[in-house]
């Protein structure tokens, strides 16, 4: 084990799982700090964060928050750019799919479909169903444009792994874990292919979280 590479996360974030899973693909070694970004803290205990939020990796000293940053940079130091496609057009499209995850996938489909329908229902705490709906009418823009980049092929093909795969595996881990959400998804047909490959992908299954959520 790295010692000298340190990740704090929070094991229900899909962006800790996400850069769980890019760190597993490498075959290096890391030590986990487990940190929740919702839970008070003494002042020594503070998240290694400026705005409060996980995951944050340090490598000898180099601290690195946002998951975009940290996952490119453990891809690039430790796997040899083996999620980064080496065309320049699908490394776009994988680019364009992590774009879509932050801006207009995670709260649709992580904090309103799966938080309401099965975290919350879990951890014995009251769901909305309004939010769901909210999170179902949201979803469909961003579940429509990425089953379009799954089906043009250049990534998201459950073929090989990007960084497009780590980042929204985890998500959509979540997102079908919900009957609704399920259903959503089995709309878009290569999106489901993408799914139905990837969810048995050694790097989601070995970095799979506790939680409400059983592995495939």
């Amino acid at each position: 084990m790295t010692e000298a590479l340190t990740l704090y996360g929070y094991h229900h974030s899909v962006y800790t799982w996400a850069a769980r899973m890019t760190l597993h693909t490498t075959g290096v070694g890391w030590r986990d700090v487990e940190v929740n970004p919702f839970a008070a803290a003494p002042e020594d205990q503070k998240l290694p964060h400026p705005f409060g939020r996980v995951p944050v990796l340090d490598h000898d000293s180099f601290r690195i928050y946002e998951t975009r940053a940290i996952t490119d940079y453990i891809d690039a130091q430790f796997g040899q750019d083996r999620l980064t496609p080496h065309d320049l057009r699908a490394r776009a499209r994988m680019n364009q799919v992590i774009g879509i995850i932050d801006s207009y996938a995670h709260i649709p489909l992580v904090r309103q479909v799966f938080s309401h329908s099965v975290f919350r229902p879990w951890a014995n705490e009251p769901s909305d169903p309004d939010a769901i709906k909210a999170g179902l009418d949201a979803a469909t823009t961003a579940l429509s444009a990425l089953e379009d980049i799954a089906a043009e092929g250049l990534v998201l093909t459950g073929e090989t792994l990007s960084l497009a795969d780590c980042h929204l595996a985890p998500m959509m881990a979540y997102f079908s874990a919900a009957p609704a959400g399920d259903d959503a998804l089995r709309t878009k047909p290569a999106l489901t292919q993408w799914w139905d490959r990837t969810r048995r992908a050694t790097a989601l299954a070995e970095t799979w979280p506790v939680g409400p959520v059983q592995k495939p």
